[in-house]
């Protein structure tokens, strides 16, 4: 992923004049990627979060309401709060969790079933979720179609995840493994093109950047790095390693390609742009917020005995 991300911007904007005609095929290629997820969840998945209601209402707290204040501060306080940037930070935050949340919570001792269900229940709220919630912040400053969003979320994500589910019941679980060595990869391809033809989208506007970019990424980079520690503080209280895991990388780790279709989708090309560097500070803050987890770890075990 270190290399397939940039790789794909690069392309993207190497070749904007070739790819920017295919850019309205990015939701379906998107709604593909919400398929491959769906079909690795059960009911059973499910079940897991509806046993601990409290965990799950929490952590979307933590995601979908503090972090978008930090956010909204952070960005306000650095451009203004009419910025088009204040927007994509704030959209970021807002977007659903990520799925490749999964991964990291299983490598660093998190609850993957927990984890897995908070994503696809997180994904099936973002039709309400996010076109209230940009709403909620920026009220009459941005003009929202809050019905064409809503219904685009539905088709791209809550439809793709329920066929997904029921695939998985239906097959009693067997499918993921089955089609795995075929769609996994499509999915992947999937993944880059929907990168790179967002790239492509933005690279008409690469020059208004350039002043902004030495203030925009460390910006991204902290605002990432908050919704990390976030999830880990906030769950302080409910004692134990394994909620710590699993809900601090479920509020620091996004679903960014969606968060890319809904920014440029909806509103000014600018927005998308904290939305692209997120994706390129994602998964490298993954990595140090996991030795940071197990250096915790190590010390608390070093303590108890």
């Amino acid at each position: 992923m270190f290399l397939l991300i940039p790789g794909s911007l690069v392309l993207g904007f190497l070749f904007a004049d070739t790819l920017a005609p295919m850019v309205e095929a990015v939701p379906y290629l998107f709604a593909y990627v919400t398929l491959t997820m769906g079909i690795g969840c059960g009911l059973r998945h499910l079940y897991e979060v509806v046993k601990k209601p409290g965990i799950l209402a929490w952590t979307l707290i933590l995601a979908h309401l503090l972090s978008p204040l930090v956010a909204y501060g952070l960005g306000s306080l650095w451009f203004g709060a009419s910025s088009p940037y204040v927007v994509g930070l704030v959209l970021f935050t807002i977007i659903p969790l990520g799925v490749s949340t999964v991964l990291w919570v299983g490598m660093s001792g998190g609850s993957v079933p927990l984890v897995l269900a908070m994503v696809v229940l997180d994904s099936a709220l973002s039709p309400l979720v996010v076109p209230y919630g940009i709403h909620l912040f920026f009220n009459t400053s941005v003009d929202i179609a809050i019905g064409p969003i809503m219904f685009d979320l539905f088709v791209i994500v809550v439809l793709p995840t329920i066929i997904g589910v029921a695939l998985y019941e239906l097959s009693k679980g067997r499918i993921q493994e089955k089609v795995k060595p075929v769609a996994m990869p499509i999915s992947k391809l999937c993944f880059v093109a929907v990168v790179a033809l967002n790239a492509s989208a933005i690279a008409p506007y690469v020059d208004q950047l350039k002043h902004d970019m030495l203030k925009l990424i460390p910006l991204v980079i902290v605002l990432v790095g908050v919704c990390y520690a976030v999830g880990f503080l906030g769950t302080a209280k409910f004692g134990g390693k394994e909620v710590q895991v699993t809900v601090s990388y479920a509020t620091g780790m996004r679903n960014i390609s969606l968060g890319i279709v809904l920014a440029l989708g909806y509103f000014s090309p600018l927005a998308a742009v904290p939305v692209v560097l997120s994706i390129l500070v994602q998964q490298p803050l993954a990595t140090v917020h996991h030795f940071v987890l197990q250096k915790l770890n190590k010390n608390k075990t070093g303590e108890a005995a």
